[in-house]
């Protein structure tokens, strides 16, 4: 086992897995995942993956202008305009790989609608689509020989070094430094900031802290998307996603009295974009006195809801709801990150040789506001053009590699209990769909006190003190920036 790498892929889902895939075969690549394979936000994704392929009703212009309104204009146009016209080739690619969506008895393939979107051209395998485009991605990266896939493998620290990039390892009780003369940071979102979220157990934003500490520019990271309809519970930090492409195919949103309010607050009714939908819950809260709302889709036929939404049908059935019969409960949660380590139009940040893709990166695609099923896209693109960036450049590299020792002390003191919980509170108290404008400012001191500490002392440096640490990091610079929006405002 080498400790020397061309490439160092930080995350196993979309922008990570089709990131190697990508990359010269000639190139030694070292993949990490912090936990088991599988885990990730990809495998999350239920909707599907936009673009116009194949389909002769559409035009990239359309979805173009779609994003820009989603996005209300705030948009990217170089990366916008790259997005959409270089979907096809990345939707044929993941098909070529084995990935496998839906069609219609006439064999063509069969495209949803979600909010947003003027035609329907999203491709989806039922409800599960991230999972099926992960498991097949995955299932073709475990049959490159130049990959090495190290699973359950904390990544606890990165720096720059002269010929690259030296990072620290922790897998079991092992410590181990690698180095590499590229750097791909794909570690999704940051969800697990908040009280509830849709994101997996991982999604604490270390890659983004990493990348923030080597001097990479962080941008957008107060644009957080909540998604309007997580199912309800009330108990679980984790909540189950009811898709959008549910509201898609016809559900309808009521309120506490069983009432359509969408009509209240945009003409797209329940097809409004995701922000402007979860603004209206609120409003809606606000207006009842009532946090109880419902998604109803029985009017529909139950057998094609059965078809098209297995999983979410099954897993509510779990919890006591039948999706072809009852009012599901529903309430936003925290969902998608539009900011993260700004990248430009390769995905390379302003540190040289350090690239981002997927959700942790910013690509100026999404605006203010992502449109329902680019992420997936967003992932693909991106991590395949840095890739091919990296490719351009691999015969260049030194052949030396420059090395940074890390201290660890297996005997420091393990990082308080109940930091992250704090942290947690916090986001959701001071930044939850409709900003507190006086908890934000309230709150910050509490953040920057809490992060000094992290910093300041000597904690053992294992997946405690590393997520604290980068919740503590996105709270600061979330809080911080929204600080200065409000000022400006």
């Amino acid at each position: 086992m080498t400790n020397n790498y061309d490439v160092i892929i930080a995350g196993c889902g979309a922008a990570g897995l089709y990131a190697a895939i990508n990359l010269p075969p000639s190139a030694r690549i070292l993949l990490l995942t912090k936990r088991e394979l599988g885990l990730c936000n990809t495998a999350l994704a239920q909707g599907g993956i936009a673009g116009v392929y194949d389909s002769p009703d559409d035009r990239t212009s359309l979805h173009e202008n779609d994003t820009y309104i989603a996005g209300g204009f705030q948009n990217n146009p170089e990366t916008v305009h790259i997005l959409v016209e270089e979907a096809a080739q990345d939707i044929a690619k993941i098909i070529s790989l084995g990935v496998e969506f839906d069609r219609k008895p006439d064999g063509d393939y069969h495209r949803t609608l979600e909010g947003g979107h003027s035609r329907r051209r999203i491709f989806h395998h039922k409800d599960a689509t991230g999972a099926e485009i992960a498991r097949k991605l995955l299932a073709h990266v475990q049959t490159l020989p130049n990959v090495e896939i190290c699973e359950h493998t904390l990544l606890c620290d990165v720096q720059k070094t002269k010929t690259g990039f030296s990072a620290l390892t922790l897998c079991g009780e092992e410590y181990r430094t690698v180095h590499s003369h590229f750097f791909i940071m794909a570690t999704g979102g940051i969800g697990r900031v908040y009280e509830y979220t849709t994101n997996s157990a991982i999604a604490t934003g270390d890659g983004i802290m990493f990348a923030y500490n080597m001097g990479a520019m962080i941008r957008g990271l107060s644009l957080i998307q909540f998604h309007p309809t997580a199912f309800n519970n009330r108990h679980t930090r984790e909540c189950f996603l009811i898709s959008e492409a549910v509201r898609g195919e016809g559900a309808y949103l009521l309120n506490c009295d069983g009432e359509r309010f969408m009509q209240r607050y945009d003409d797209r009714l329940e097809l409004a974009p995701r922000d402007v939908v979860s603004n209206a819950i609120v409003l809606e809260t606000r207006r009842t006195g009532s946090s109880d709302f419902y998604l109803d889709i029985s009017h529909k036929d139950a057998d094609f809801i059965k078809s098209r939404f297995p999983m979410i049908y099954s897993n509510l059935l779990e919890q006591g709801y039948d999706l072809t019969k009852d009012r599901v409960p529903v309430y936003p949660c925290q969902h998608y990150l539009m900011g993260g380590i700004h990248v430009d139009a390769d995905a390379r940040t302003n540190v040289e040789g350090l690239y981002a893709a997927g959700e942790c990166s910013h690509t100026g695609v999404h605006g203010h506001n992502r449109l329902a099923s680019n992420s997936l896209l967003e992932a693909l693109v991106f991590s395949r053009r840095a890739a091919a960036d990296i490719g351009r450049k691999l015969a260049k590299a030194p052949q030396e590699f420059a090395e940074t020792a890390f201290a660890t002390d297996p005997e420091a003191p393990p990082v308080p209990h109940g930091i992250r919980t704090q942290l947690r509170h916090i986001l959701q108290e001071s930044y939850f769909v409709i900003p507190n404008k006086d908890k934000t400012h309230e709150n910050f001191s509490k953040v920057c006190a809490i992060l000094r500490a992290l910093e300041e002392n000597n904690f053992r440096i294992n997946a405690d003190y590393v997520e604290a640490k980068a919740t503590a990091a996105m709270a600061f610079l979330i809080l911080n920036e929204a600080m200065i929006e409000q000022k400006g405002a």
